[in-house]
């Protein structure tokens, strides 16, 4: 059996969708195996949304600028003036602190301040998932921050008296695959996309029935799923850290079985870029070197990409 971690996102937690949700995995054999709730608050204290996106997020809310890879002669290029000083004069924050020393941690202001460092061409991508923005001037200093845009997307899960319904969830590769467990079960990122009978199609066409306050699109689609078994570990052991562990993990129990230590399994869960196997050296994310595999694939895959390091 194979594993996975769902929850109904915080505009889509109604009774009717979560009755909704439950009716699907019945529908197709899926076992919810335990299910409860998680508040905008403690996904706030504890940072559980800053870890699940954490390529994102680690620039904008868990790292501060001097732990960040800066590649100096680009901000120069860009912006005129030398990281260095910038950095030594206090005049760049991460976007959770500028949010709140800056903004009254209103994250819907701060995005529209960086929509404006974007079409003011005041924005640079130094990489994948990594955005340096010149906010301004606050108090007569320049003001930079990193991927500001994750605040308005952290907020719609962080704000007081919201909250999330979460499934650990179990099926039969041999009666459902993990492509089809996405594809089919849950549907496609974009709504408009999904088949009628997909959870986000059925979101998408009943949303005024099912309680929600507006119709959903790509950022809020409903509910999110585990993209693979290896996901499906990191998301439990990130949401549910009090109940799961490596050592605990269904799947995390076959990872190091297969001689894949604590101290990588912990790395991986982030989507780091690993080194790829029979690629001549080159990387790419953890994450889609699995997507929509079904769980001995996964494991086999898992452990060549360990091999390869």
């Amino acid at each position: 059996m194979q594993s996975a971690y769902v929850f109904a996102k915080p505009h889509a937690n109604t009774t009717e969708v979560r009755d909704a949700i439950t009716k699907k995995f019945g529908e197709v054999g899926i076992k919810v195996l335990s299910e409860g709730e998680i508040t905008g608050e403690t996904i706030d204290e504890k940072k559980y949304i800053d870890q699940h996106y954490y390529a994102i997020a680690s620039k904008a809310t868990i790292l501060t600028p001097d732990q960040l890879n800066i590649p100096t002669e680009k901000f120069k290029e860009q912006f005129g003036e030398e990281w260095a000083d910038v950095l030594k004069e206090g005049r760049t924050f991460n976007a959770l602190d500028v949010c709140k020393a800056h903004f009254g941690g209103d994250g819907e202001a701060l995005d529209k301040t960086w929509a404006h460092c974007k079409k003011d061409k005041k924005l640079i991508k130094f990489g994948g998932g990594f955005y340096c923005g010149l906010l301004g001037e606050f108090d007569g200093k320049k003001i930079y921050t990193f991927n500001a845009f994750f605040m308005s997307m952290r907020g719609a899960f962080t704000r007081p008296g919201t909250s999330i319904h979460y499934y650990v969830v179990e099926f039969d590769p041999a009666v459902l695959k993990w492509a089809d467990f996405r594809g089919k079960v849950l549907g496609p990122t974009d709504p408009a996309d999904a088949p009628a009978d997909s959870l986000r199609g059925i979101i998408n066409a009943d949303w005024e029935k099912l309680g929600l306050k507006s119709a959903p699109n790509v950022g809020d689609n409903g509910v999110h799923a585990s993209a693979s078994p290896f996901e499906g570990f990191a998301e439990r052991t990130n949401w549910l850290a009090s109940e799961y562990s490596a050592a605990t993990d269904p799947f995390g129990k076959l990872l190091l079985a297969d001689g894949i230590s604590e101290d990588t399994l912990k790395a991986w869960s982030v989507d780091p870029q690993v080194i790829l196997p029979g690629q001549d050296g080159k990387k790419g994310s953890l994450f889609d070197q699995v997507e929509d595999m079904d769980l001995d694939a996964c494991l086999a895959k898992c452990k060549e990409i360990n091999a390869a390091q």
